[in-house]
């Protein structure tokens, strides 16, 4: 089974624009140390709970959508290499183009995947 990292952040609603920039510049990155996959998703329809949500997770403020990414791997010993790489070239890659969200706000971890109804 392959390998997912995933983020989720408040990112300012007038920076959507910054935020498509940013991640289309770092996909190719992930892209050539082995992902096979980058997902972006801008919040459209994240209900806010009475306990927790997503908006609290990030503490998002009035002016700020949670965006949801992923990014998939063949498998966690591909992940780890290539992340390894991908930080290393990040700010060559990045060094003009900063995250347009608070990162400190910011969530994200590796997971195995346990079921995917489309892989074989």
């Amino acid at each position: 089974m392959s390998y997912v990292d995933g983020l989720l952040a408040a990112v300012p609603t007038a920076n959507k624009a910054q935020y498509i920039e940013h991640a289309a510049q770092a996909a190719p990155l992930f892209r050539k140390h082995g992902a096979t996959r980058i997902v972006e998703c801008w919040g459209s329809d994240v209900p806010k709970g009475k306990v927790t949500d997503f908006y609290r997770a990030v503490k998002a403020t009035d002016d700020e959508v949670v965006v949801w990414s992923w990014i998939e791997w063949p498998d966690k010993a591909t992940r780890d290499a290539g992340m390894a790489k991908v930080m290393a070239e990040m700010e060559q890659v990045m060094g003009d183009s900063p995250m347009p969200f608070d990162g400190m706000r910011m969530m994200f971890g590796g997971f195995d995947v346990i079921m995917d109804t489309n892989e074989s």
